[in-house]
C-alpha cells in the first residue's frame, strides 16, 4: 500500500527507477520513450551527465541559503544569463520553485505596480477559456480550465475571460488567419471597455497554448494586435511561458515568434529541465523601477526563491543548449516531427488537427472530421491514447475537455531537445498505432 496521495488514487503506476537520454525505465526494466518530455519539463533528456556533475559540484559548495540573509552566485549568474537573452526591456528575474509560483508572482507585481504608480482602482484581470496557469487559487482563478476550477470556484478571485485565439475551432469559413487575428483580438478590447479600462490591471495569455488545449499558436498578427490593446488601455501583458518557452517552439522565448514584448513573463518547466524544480518571473525594467522608487521591496516571497541547487541546475541546462545549438536542433527536428505527423495523421479519419511551434507539438481528435464533433467525453479517449501508448514503450501529455472543459480530446508532443530524426520517427510510429488502437 502507497501511503502517497496519488493523482489518480486507484491508478497502479509503475515506479520510475532510471533515466537515461530520451527513455525513462521502470522497476521492471521496460523503457519508455519520453515524447512529452514528462509536461514538457525533460528539455534535455535524462542522466545528462553535465547537469549531474554541475548539482554535485553545487552540494558541494551550498545547498541553501535564505534570501532575506544572503544572495547567492548561482542565482546571480542565472538571471544575468535570462535578461541577456529576454525581449527588450526586460531588467531583472524573480526565481520560485514553478509555474504556479511564478504566475502567482506576476499577478502581485501588477497589482503592486498600480499601487505604486497611484493606481489602486486597477483590479480586474482578464485572461483566456481553455487556458492553463497553474493550480494555486490565484493561478486557478487566471486560468481558464474549466474541469480544474469547478469545485475550487467558491474560493478563486473574480477574473474575466475571453474566447482564445483558436483557429480550428474558432476561425470562420473564408476568413483569412489575419482577419480572425484582428477579431480574436478585439474581444479584449471589448472587454477592457465593458470593466471599465480604469479597472482593468492585466490580460494573462499563453503565446502557445499548452496542457489544456493542446499546442494552440495564435495566427499571424494576433500578439501585435494584443499588445496595441494593452497599450492603449494602459493594461499590463503577462505572457505565460511555463510550458511553450525556454526554446520549446524554436526560439528561446516563444514570443519573439509574435514580435511582442511582454511587461512581465512567467517561465519553469524547460528552465530547469527536471533536474531540480524552479520557475521565474522577468519582468520589465518600468515595473522594477516602480518598486524601487515607491516602497522599495516586493511585498511577496517564499522559502526556497533563487535556491542555491535549483539555479545552478537551471544555469547548467541552459549553458548546455546554448553550447551545443539545440534550439537549431529544436527547429530542425521540429520540422521533421510536422513532416512526419501530417504524413501519418493528415488523413486520419479521427484526428482533426495538428498544430504546434517546433517541438510542442499536438493532435485533436474528432469523432467526424467534416463536422469537427469531438467523442463522447464518456469514452475517455485521451486516456485510451495514453495507456496504449505506454503500453508501446512511448509517454504522450492527452488530456480531455479541449474544446469546453468538457468535450474534446488532444494529444501534446514535446520532446527532449537532443531529440535526432529516427527516434522521431519511432515516436510517431508508437503513436498512431496507440491512435488506432484506441479509437477502434
Amino acid at each position: 500500500m502507497t501511503r502517497i496521495l496519488h493523482r489518480q488514487i486507484h491508478a497502479t503506476l509503475p515506479v520510475a527507477s532510471g533515466g537515461k537520454g530520451i527513455e525513462l525505465f521502470d522497476s521492471d526494466g521496460r523503457a519508455y520513450i519520453d515524447a512529452s518530455g514528462g509536461a514538457a519539463v525533460s528539455c534535455l533528456g535524462h542522466g545528462h551527465r553535465d547537469l549531474i556533475a554541475a548539482l554535485h559540484a553545487q552540494a558541494d559548495k551550498l545547498a541553501y541559503a535564505h534570501t532575506s540573509f544572503f544572495t547567492n552566485e548561482p542565482a546571480e549568474t542565472l538571471a544575468e544569463m535570462l535578461i541577456a537573452g529576454a525581449p527588450q526591456g526586460m531588467s531583472h528575474a524573480y526565481f520560485v520553485s514553478g509555474g504556479s509560483e511564478a504566475v502567482e508572482a506576476a499577478l502581485k507585481m501588477a497589482r503592486q505596480f498600480f499601487v505604486e504608480t497611484g493606481r489602486p482602482e486597477r483590479r480586474n484581470v482578464i485572461a483566456r477559456r481553455q487556458s492553463y496557469h497553474g493550480n494555486t487559487l490565484g493561478a486557478l482563478a487566471a486560468g481558464g480550465n474549466e474541469w480544474r476550477r469547478a469545485q475550487f470556484r467558491p474560493l478563486l478571485i473574480e477574473t474575466h475571460h475571453i474566447d482564445p485565439c483558436y483557429a480550428y475551432r474558432y476561425r470562420e469559413a473564408g476568413e483569412s488567419e489575419e482577419a480572425y487575428g484582428l477579431r480574436a483580438a478585439k474581444a479584449l478590447e471589448d472587454k477592457i471597455l465593458e470593466l471599465g479600462s480604469d479597472t482593468v490591471m492585466a490580460f494573462v495569455a499563453e503565446p502557445v497554448v499548452g496542457a489544456t488545449a493542446g499546442a494552440v499558436p495564435a495566427v499571424p498578427g494576433y500578439f501585435r494586435r494584443i499588445r496595441e490593446v494593452c497599450d492603449r488601455y494602459g493594461v499590463l501583458l503577462i505572457l505565460d511561458e511555463v510550458m511553450c518557452g525556454m526554446g520549446r517552439t524554436g526560439t528561446l522565448h516563444a514570443c519573439e515568434q509574435d514580435g511582442v514584448v511582454p511587461d512581465l513573463m512567467t517561465i519553469a518547466k524547460g528552465l530547469g529541465g527536471g533536474y531540480q524544480p524552479i520557475g521565474a518571473v522577468l519582468l520589465s525594467g518600468r515595473i522594477f523601477d516602480a518598486f524601487a522608487e515607491g516602497s522599495g521591496f516586493f511585498q511577496h516571497g517564499h522559502t526556497y526563491m533563487c535556491h542555491p541547487m535549483a539555479c545552478a541546475a537551471a544555469l547548467a541546462v541552459q549553458e548546455v543548449i546554448d553550447r551545443d545549438r539545440l534550439l537549431d536542433n529544436v527547429k530542425a527536428m521540429g520540422a521533421h516531427l510536422a513532416r512526419r505527423l501530417s504524413e501519418r495523421f493528415s488523413h486520419h479519419a479521427h484526428v482533426g488537427d495538428i498544430r504546434g511551434r517546433g517541438l510542442f507539438m499536438g493532435l485533436e481528435l474528432v469523432e467526424d472530421r467534416s463536422s469537427k464533433e469531438p467523442f463522447d467525453p464518456s469514452r475517455k479517449l485521451h486516456a485510451r491514447i495514453k495507456r496504449e501508448a505506454m503500453a508501446r514503450g512511448l509517454l504522450v501529455y492527452p488530456a480531455g475537455g479541449t474544446i469546453d472543459g468538457a468535450r474534446g480530446d488532444h494529444v501534446l508532443l514535446a520532446p527532449p531537445f537532443i531529440i535526432d530524426r529516427a527516434a522521431i520517427d519511432t515516436i510517431v510510429e508508437r503513436l498512431g498505432d496507440a491512435v488506432d488502437a484506441a479509437v477502434a
